[in-house]
């Protein structure tokens, strides 16, 4: 599974370099972000600011507010995976949406730490590979959006998620979560969404586990 996340969205790297030199930075610059920065959405959206006349801080403060998930990733993934020494740095460079969720699918220790490892580093180096590709070839791609990579990666996800839709409530999750992601598409930035799909997500965690506790005190009280 590792490998085919790595491959789907290491592929994808293409429309980032091509729509980085679209944007007007050089081929250094798309490449270091990809390299430096390595995450989808932050990159994304700051080659949209740039691309749409914004200042640079204005870029960074938009690509740090969508990289704020990755830090909440890498205390789950630390508790999960435990590494040590020079491990826990190259763990915090690698820890995205897809090595994370690789690992998370897994219930044996070990087949998690080979998810997260296979798909953080599979994709980094796929990732800064095709940036590279899409940066260089600059226009004689033409639109990079044409080519469905953005599908490919798509699918990706869904082939991690789909294994855990077994029950009601991770299904009422999804659809929810889509429901508002597709209503927040034309109204907020892109990688916005996302953000509030997780707000959704992580209200629905709080929630309802407590309310389910609630009602089952409740029913334990009665006489």
């Amino acid at each position: 599974m590792g490998l085919s996340i790595a491959a789907a969205t290491g592929l994808y790297g293409v429309s980032f370099g091509a729509l980085a030199v679209a944007a007007g930075l050089s081929v250094g610059q798309a490449m270091a972000l990809s390299l430096l920065m390595f995450t989808g959405g932050s990159q994304f959206a700051f080659i949209g600011v740039i691309a749409g006349g914004g200042a640079p801080t204005a870029a960074l403060g938009a690509a740090a507010l969508l990289g704020v998930r990755n830090a909440v990733y890498a205390m789950q993934m630390n508790h999960m995976l435990q590494p040590r020494g020079w491990r826990i740095w190259l763990a915090a460079q690698v820890t995205i949406d897809e090595s994370t969720a690789t690992a998370a699918g897994q219930t044996d220790r070990a087949e998690q730490g080979r998810g997260f490892w296979v798909a953080g580093l599979g994709i980094f180096v796929l990732w800064n590979v095709f940036t590279f590709v899409g940066a260089w070839l600059g226009d004689a791609l033409g639109d990079p959006r044409r080519w469905g990579l953005d599908g490919a990666a798509v699918a990706a996800f869904l082939g991690l998620l789909w294994p855990r839709l077994r029950q009601r409530e991770p299904v009422a999750l999804a659809v929810l979560s889509g429901v508002v992601t597709a209503l927040a598409l034309p109204e907020l930035p892109p990688g916005l969404p996302i953000l509030v799909a997780a707000a959704v997500g992580a209200a629905w965690g709080w929630w309802v586990p407590d309310r389910a506790a609630a009602t089952a005190g409740a029913e334990g009280a009665a006489p």
